[in-house]
């Protein structure tokens, strides 16, 4: 087994006369052994087992905490020598996906980052702990393909039509434009042109983990600003496949070669849309329906799996990417009556193999390269920050949202999304980008999401002084505020109303809340929540809120008052 540096370093004897470590101690205790022999002597089995008896003595460390040291080292030492090399990976791999979310869920980070750093830590540049690299790397693939899958579930048309307009308007915008920025960029600094595409394409994307993550922590789903932003990343989200089968073409590909190499993806495309579609309309139902009736848990499960692996195995038997057939599948099973018992059964699976992929993605990423490119690795992540801010703020404030919320926005989804660990992973593979270029481009992105909950943070501090400045705690509908499409009005925000408000966020149903309460009213408008102060009983106060264009569906009532 291969170690890493700092395994390396710390087999080192320690120098300068700073103490050696514990490990360090360990290492060397062999040698002392040698030493307390040559002095006493070597004649006798006695003798020598009394100088090793010396000699452990000596370098035993003192202290409870120095012999629990030496106890763990010791237990490392034997489950090393009499565990094979998968059965250590598998037993590391496992602790780390036991222990990086509880860890980094105490610090208030997302476990994204616990699994890339616990890869950076693992690595081959780090302890080098993990030894079979390619078979982790191939099962953690699985994670983007499940991932892919429960994607297609989400899109349902209830949730389709509630954030359709900021998917194809802010999102089709967003991603264009900034794929078309950073493609410029990179062909002004000498790339190629399926560099540059793959490169756009890659850097135009958010982290779908980081921000929906964020804003259902923070309840701020059903605002406008977090509409704006789940719709943007909904259309990432789809952008994904066609960039996922583009990208593998462009590797050797020039001018009408690629043309015709595009052409025929397209007619492949075609052909697997048309046969997954026709036969899982026809089969997949009822397929579904024989397991579910039988009532055996296990057996759902079984077939849920093999849909998804037959899927994308299917797609890419067609040479296009697995992930194609798994989200066709996820979307084939959105609107079916299985699909909530589909999302939970998947949900351990999806999450394990996704952590292990990013933990994997840690792998990649070279330490003492991003150590010594420190200077440019921080530039880098500043410059697709301020672009990515400035570009989604622009589309949204073009869009007739307000300054806040579209700051809020831009701040929200300027890093790197962990679909640019595939995408530049897949162009490495076909020869389109080198190794030292995706390693420093991965490295950037890692940053860039490091960043963003501060940013996030940042954004609502800037957003609120901006409201305030506006007077946008009084009731002042605007262009904005007056949505076109349905919403549900809550008459009361106190316990009962914040906890029908909290429901509706859960399941992107919009709404607007009246309260009397001025602090209330404050400290909502503070976390970006549509809430307002007024008497939702006054007529007058409804009518000046109310528009042809907005359809009131329900009303909700939670006051204290019975008038």
């Amino acid at each position: 087994t291969s170690r890493g540096p700092l395994a390396d370093w710390l087999a080192e004897p320690a120098g300068g006369g700073a103490p050696p470590s514990t490990m360090q101690r360990l290492v060397q205790s062999r040698g002392a052994e040698e030493r307390v022999r040559v002095r006493f002597g070597g004649g006798g089995r006695r003798t020598s087992a009394a100088a090793t008896a010396l000699a452990r003595t000596a370098e035993a460390p003192s202290g409870l905490v120095g012999r629990s040291a030496s106890a763990v080292a010791q237990t490392w030492r034997e489950v090393r020598e009499h565990a094979s090399p998968a059965e250590r990976d598998t037993m590391v791999l496992l602790a780390t996906a036991a222990l990086v979310t509880p860890i980094m869920g105490t610090l208030n980070l997302s476990p994204v980052l616990g699994f890339l750093f616990a890869g950076i830590l693992l690595g081959p540049t780090g302890l080098g702990v993990v030894s079979d690299i390619a078979t982790t790397t191939k099962l953690a693939e699985f994670g983007v393909v499940f991932f892919l899958f429960e994607m297609g579930l989400e899109l349902e048309l209830e949730r389709l039509k509630s954030v359709g307009r900021d998917a194809f308007r802010l999102g089709g915008a967003q991603f264009a434009l900034t794929s078309l920025v950073f493609g410029a960029v990179a062909t002004a600094f000498g790339a190629s042109g399926p560099a540059a595409i793959v490169l756009g394409g890659g850097l135009a994307l958010s982290s779908s983990a980081f921000v929906i993550q964020l804003l259902s922590e923070k309840g701020e789903l059903a605002t406008r600003f977090g509409r704006a932003s789940f719709g943007i990343l909904l259309f990432q989200d789809i952008a994904v496949v066609p960039l996922l089968v583009v990208t593998p073409l462009l590797g050797g590909s020039s001018g009408a070669a690629l043309g015709a190499a595009l052409r025929v993806a397209a007619i492949k495309s075609a052909s697997a849309l048309a046969i997954i579609f026709v036969t899982g309309r026809l089969l997949l139902q009822r397929v579904f329906q024989l397991v579910a009736s039988a009532r055996d848990q296990t057996a759902f499960l079984a077939i849920t799996l093999l849909t998804v692996l037959s899927m994308s195995a299917f797609t890419q038997a067609l040479g296009l990417s697995d992930t194609l057939g798994a989200f066709l599948a996820g979307v084939l099973l959105a609107e079916s009556k299985y699909r909530y018992q589909i999302e939970a059964d998947i949900a351990p699976f999806r999450g394990l193999l996704l952590g292990l992929f990013f933990v994997t993605t840690g792998f990649s990423i070279d330490l003492p390269l991003a150590l010594a490119s420190a200077p440019a690795v921080v530039g880098l992540a500043l410059a697709l920050h301020l672009s990515k801010t400035a570009i989604v703020a622009a589309i949204c404030t073009a869009n007739q949202m307000k300054p806040a919320a579209a700051l809020r926005s831009g701040l929200l989804l300027s890093q790197g999304g962990e679909f640019a660990f595939v995408i530049f992973g897949l162009a490495q593979t076909h020869g389109i980008l080198p190794v030292g270029q995706v390693k420093l481009m991965l490295t950037v992105v890692v940053l860039s999401m490091f960043l963003t909950p501060f940013l996030n943070e940042l954004g609502a501090s800037l957003s609120t002084r901006l409201e305030k400045a506006r007077g946008g705690l009084v009731l002042q509908p605007d262009s904005e505020d007056i949505d076109k499409g349905e919403y549900v009005l809550v008459c009361g925000f106190g316990r009962v109303g914040q906890a029908v408000c909290e429901l509706l966020t859960a399941r992107l149903v919009r709404y607007k809340a009246f309260d009397m309460d001025p602090y209330r009213v404050a400290e909502a408008r503070e976390l970006g929540l549509p809430v307002f102060y007024g008497d939702a009983c006054r007529p007058d106060v409804l009518r000046s809120f109310m528009s042809d264009e907005a359809q009131l569906t329900s009303v909700v009532v939670t006051l204290d008052d019975e008038r």
